[in-house]
């Protein structure tokens, strides 16, 4: 018998709060199931895409020149509107530190802090360009919540993996360090740039990252010769780390079927069609 999903919250952890104008709002903000739910989220993604565009031509210095005061009062209208969507939305959730100690909650704070900061350090409100976090409430609204979820393997992968990966990073620094300082010995005294092993280091990073922004280069056989095998094994490196979180990734997702994209959990069997938790369809 296929259960009947009701519908549920964002985030269960959250919950509207108990006043009849709570679950109000709290339907409207953070619900995009309804049409005014819809409404509001697809005015403030474009509310967003308006703010980064007028810090970015705001940098500009024609621009600046001839609409500065129009852009400043723009950025200004938008980080107040901002910072009474906050306001809401702690207003209508039930608990409100849980919400601001979330990803959302912590973005939605950063993305206003710019603006604010600005009136005590010059040129703190281009920092508003982080707003663009804020887009990534776009799958909720194109209803792509569970491709998002699907993060969770990514992270999982990443914790898996970290300590091999930290070994990993742990040898080439290692190796940068010795690199810069055999070729700061073969290089010094030929006015090639090397001049200290500070410099030598920036340029084994720059090598073996494959970057190669030839500001400084070996002139010696040598050395040559040295940078020739730092480029070798730049592209040798490259690799392993892509390889090892790859394969965790590969294998974190073949175990297990679906995740759910209203609450996250996923399903243990891959043929499910509804979540065992909160009975969502977990395809479409």
């Amino acid at each position: 018998m296929k259960p009947n999903p009701t519908p549920r919250p964002a985030d269960p952890k959250l919950g509207p709060g108990p006043a009849p104008w709570q679950r109000a709002w709290y339907v409207v903000i953070f619900e995009a199931d309804t049409r005014a739910g819809r409404a509001f989220d697809v005015v403030l993604l474009a509310t967003i895409l308006l703010s980064i565009a007028a810090v970015m031509l705001e940098s500009v210095t024609s621009i600046r020149l001839a609409w500065g005061r129009a852009l400043t009062v723009v950025e200004w209208g938008i980080t107040v509107l901002f910072t009474l969507e906050l306001a809401a939305r702690l207003a209508c959730v039930d608990r409100p530190l849980r919400y601001v100690l979330s990803f959302y909650g912590i973005v939605d704070i950063v993305s206003i802090l710019p603006s604010y900061l600005a009136l005590f350090v010059t040129g703190a409100h281009t920092l508003a360009t982080v707003r663009t976090l804020r887009l990534l409430r776009v799958f909720r609204v194109l209803k792509m919540t569970r491709h998002l979820s699907e993060a969770n393997t990514l992270l999982v992968a990443l914790r898996q993996t970290w300590p091999k990966i930290t070994v990993f990073l742990t040898v080439i620094f290692c190796s940068i360090i010795i690199l810069g300082t055999v070729m700061h010995l073969i290089e010094r005294d030929q006015g090639s740039g090397f001049d200290d092993i500070p410099t030598s280091v920036y340029w084994a990073i720059v090598t073996m990252t494959t970057v190669g922004y030839g500001d400084i280069a070996p002139v010696t056989p040598l050395g040559k010769f040295v940078a020739a095998l730092t480029m070798l094994f730049g592209y040798a490196i490259i690799i392993v780390p892509t390889g090892i979180f790859s394969a965790e990734v590969i294998t974190k997702s073949r175990a297990g079927g679906v995740v759910c994209g209203r609450c996250g959990r996923r399903a243990p069997d891959p043929d499910a069609n509804y979540c065992s938790g909160c009975g969502s369809p977990l395809r479409e």
